[in-house]
Parts: C-alpha cells; sequence; structure tokens
C-alpha cells in the first residue's frame, strides 16, 4: 500500500490528514544541533550522503511524520550547471554576481549524477528506510528564485539588482532563466528516479514581483519546469510554494502542480473559493503559533483541519519552522493532527 501522505497528495480518500513540516530537519532539533560540531559547514551536512540522510530522518524519528524530506538546499544544483557558491553560516548563500551575457553563456546543462551523486543516494537511502511508512519528498528551486540568488550574488531584501537586470535588460534575465528550467527539470527528474515521491518546487521571491512581472518572469518558468518533471513523471504530484503568496493564488494554480502550499496569510475557506476543488491545498499554520499554549495550538491546527474538510489536503506549516521552536511544541502539533478526526 502506497504511504498516507502520496495517497492524499495524489487527491485519494485517506484515514486521515497526513503532516510535515517545512524546514523540519534542520536547526530547531538538538540532534541537529549536535552534528553541527562535527560537520561545521552546510555543504558537509548536506552533500556528504551518510550526513543529509541522517538529518532527514531526524524528525521522522522524532515525530513520527508523515513526509521525509531531502535535506538539501536550492542552491545544490547550481555548481552542476557551472555556478558555483559557498553557505556561510551567519550570513547565508554567497555567490559572484551574475550580470552579464558572458556569465550567463557560461552556464551549462546539469548531469545531475555526476554533479550531485550524493542527493540521489540519500534519496535512495531514504526510500529503503521509511518504506511504505513515510513518503519520501525531494524539491527544486524555481528559475526566477534562483535567479535572484545569481544576480543579487546571495540573499536580498530589495531584489534590487534582478528587477534592474528585468527593466533594462530583459533578455538577458529570460536567457538566464531558460538555462535554469531547463537543468532544474532534470534535476527534478533525477530526484524522482533516485526515490522521490513527491517533489515540491519553491519560487520563494516570486511574492515579491508586480503581477504583471510575475506574469512574464516567473509564471513561464515555473510551468517549464512542472511541465518537464510531468512529461517523464506524470504520475508524481507536484507541491509549489512561494513565500507572501496571497494575490497569486490563481496564478499558482495555473502552473501545473497539482497542490498549492500556502502561506499564513491566506485563509483556508478564501483560498478554496479562489482556486476551486480539484488542486490541493498543503498548508497553513503559522509557524509563530508553536510558541503558543498547547491548547491554542490544537485550536489552530484543528481550524485549518476543519476547513480543508479532510480531501485534497496535507497539513503543514505556511513556512519553515522557526529554530528556535522547542521539539516539544512541534511534537505536539504533530500529534495534534495524526489524532484528529472528523
Amino acid at each position: 500500500k502506497d504511504p498516507l501522505l502520496l495517497r492524499a497528495a495524489r487527491g485519494e480518500a485517506v484515514e486521515r490528514i497526513p503532516v510535515w513540516m517545512m524546514r523540519q530537519a534542520g536547526r530547531h532539533m538538538q540532534e541537529y544541533r549536535d552534528l553541527i560540531k562535527k560537520y561545521p559547514t552546510f555543504r558537509e551536512r548536506s552533500e556528504i550522503h551518510e550526513v543529509s540522510t541522517e538529518i532527514s530522518l531526524q524528525p521522522y524519528r522524532r515525530y513520527g511524520t508523515d513526509g521525509v524530506i531531502l535535506f538539501s538546499d536550492i542552491l545544490t544544483p547550481l555548481p552542476g550547471m557551472g555556478v558555483d557558491f559557498k553557505i556561510e553560516e551567519k550570513t547565508g548563500p554567497k555567490l559572484v554576481p551574475m550580470r552579464t551575457w558572458e556569465s550567463v553563456n557560461a552556464m551549462h546543462t546539469i548531469d545531475s549524477e555526476k554533479a550531485c551523486p550524493f542527493v540521489g543516494q540519500t534519496l535512495r537511502d531514504l526510500k529503503k528506510e521509511v518504506g511504505s511508512n513515510a513518503t519520501v519528498l525531494g524539491f527544486v528551486g524555481c528559475p526566477y528564485t534562483l535567479a535572484t540568488y545569481m544576480v543579487e550574488g546571495g540573499s536580498s531584501r530589495e531584489y534590487l539588482e534582478i528587477k534592474k537586470m528585468m527593466f533594462t535588460e530583459p533578455e538577458l534575465l529570460h536567457a538566464m532563466l531558460a538555462k535554469i528550467a531547463d537543468s532544474i527539470g532534470d534535476y527534478g527528474i533525477y530526484q524522482i528516479e533516485s526515490g522521490a515521491q513527491v517533489i515540491q518546487v519553491f519560487d520563494s521571491w516570486a511574492g515579491h514581483l508586480s503581477p504583471k512581472d510575475y506574469d512574464i518572469f516567473a509564471a513561464p518558468y515555473q510551468k517549464k519546469v512542472i511541465q518537464k518533471i510531468k512529461s517523464s513523471h506524470p504520475e508524481v504530484p507536484i507541491i509549489i510554494y512561494i513565500n507572501k503568496s496571497g494575490a497569486l493564488l490563481e496564478r499558482m494554480s495555473q502552473s501545473g502542480a497539482d497542490i498549492i502550499s500556502l502561506d499564513w496569510t491566506v485563509m483556508i475557506e478564501e483560498a478554496r473559493k479562489r482556486i476551486g476543488n480539484d488542486i490541493g491545498i498543503q498548508g497553513n499554520l503559522d509557524p509563530a503559533a508553536l510558541f503558543a499554549p498547547n491548547e491554542v495550538i490544537k485550536e489552530r491546527t484543528e481550524e485549518i483541519l476543519r476547513a480543508c474538510g479532510g480531501r485534497n489536503h496535507v497539513m503543514n506549516l505556511g513556512h519553515g519552522i522557526e529554530a528556535t521552536t522547542s521539539e516539544e511544541k512541534a511534537e505536539f502539533f504533530i500529534n495534534t493532527v495524526k489524532n484528529f478526526r472528523f
């Protein structure tokens, strides 16, 4: 029998609503913080497959989550495309800014097995470890969001450099986005063929675009990635997530994804009216709610579960779990969902 989350993601009737948490593998867990002492850099932890497998399994073993997501980063495939990066523990990712035709022309299509063999091995190990008890999730970054890191040279607040390129050299940005889309589609396929049963695509920073610019620079490349994955594996559910996406729900529903992962700024009832009943919903408890008393966590969680009605729903947070969340609160949230019945 296929695992619960996979069946729910397909839209099948299920015995209870499945649950996992974005960023569940990582800093909020003491086990993870202990590993940092031995493996001090993020790339060590994500690119040594035995370590990434162990980290991926920590929340599954601790909480019994229904999803086990690959411990990695959306930037992981970039070196395989000719774009190197480093991640500094306190300041985040750093890249040499790419703002010329020369830098874009130097990019090449990824050979995922050659560039990211550790990703494939981790996914194979996870699938073997959890069997049908949980669903193995892979993930990729969408082209616009990856381009923000490449053009800005790292994280950004205002995204001015990529927006300057958008308005002054749109052909250059389109060329970059097209190259990214080709490789990321292949990378998603590689994850599936290594064991991922569901793929989540993150266009995290597309919510900073105006609707018109979203339609020009984000949506077409989301669709290219999703269509490429679906052309090889139409049976694999795809989830799309965008931070601060309340204004974009209708557009997200046209991406080709099977499930929209909502942030916490939209009520379930409103989302359902806007996207219809044929597409799934993931989410959408505010991660800050996990700092509340248990009775508030229970109340807020069960409100969402009732609003979704038990069909086409994967319970999750509206964004990644905060690093200072206690494991006891995370466990209470997971158990609240697992114990809920209509």
